[in-house]
């Protein structure tokens, strides 16, 4: 089992809220990845001003997408391994800002995720999921 998807599930009952990312207390999609990074690597690599639900949206610009080019590896789309960050479309021809870790990979995906009035899940990888899903990436090394 990957270590990241164990510390993934450490999260998994905390509630939703945005722009947070304490275990047990708070976090959204972005803070879940935030949190298992700071575990997993060490120090965040930058401090994220705050944003609002539609950030980046009104402006077509993919925030989300650069920076997790920036600070995570991406690997080839296609097999959904465990620990994996997926970076996601909520919605055609919007911009990618939803994130999930992949659980368990396999005929029956997986991903652990911080969804609005749900809090931190582990869901089934469905196909619509998957169609939603536009970069997979990997956690850096610790320290990197």
């Amino acid at each position: 089992m990957s270590v990241v998807v164990d510390v993934a599930r450490t999260w998994i009952g905390t509630p939703y809220v945005h722009q947070a990312s304490v275990r047990g207390a708070g976090a959204d999609c972005l803070g879940l990845v935030r949190g298992v990074w700071r575990t997993l690597v060490g120090s965040e690599p930058l401090d994220l001003p705050p944003y609002t639900a539609d950030w980046s949206e009104p402006q077509g610009d993919e925030v989300m997408w650069r920076e997790a080019q920036r600070h995570l590896r991406q690997v080839p789309d296609g097999s959904f391994l465990p620990g994996q960050v997926l970076l996601m479309r909520m919605r055609e021809g919007a911009i990618a800002k939803h994130l999930g870790i992949v659980s368990r990979g396999g005929a029956e995906p997986r991903f652990i995720h911080a969804y609005s009035g749900h809090g931190v899940v582990e869901s089934p990888l469905s196909r619509p999921w998957q169609r939603r899903v536009v970069a997979q990436f990997e956690f850096p090394a610790k320290g990197h």
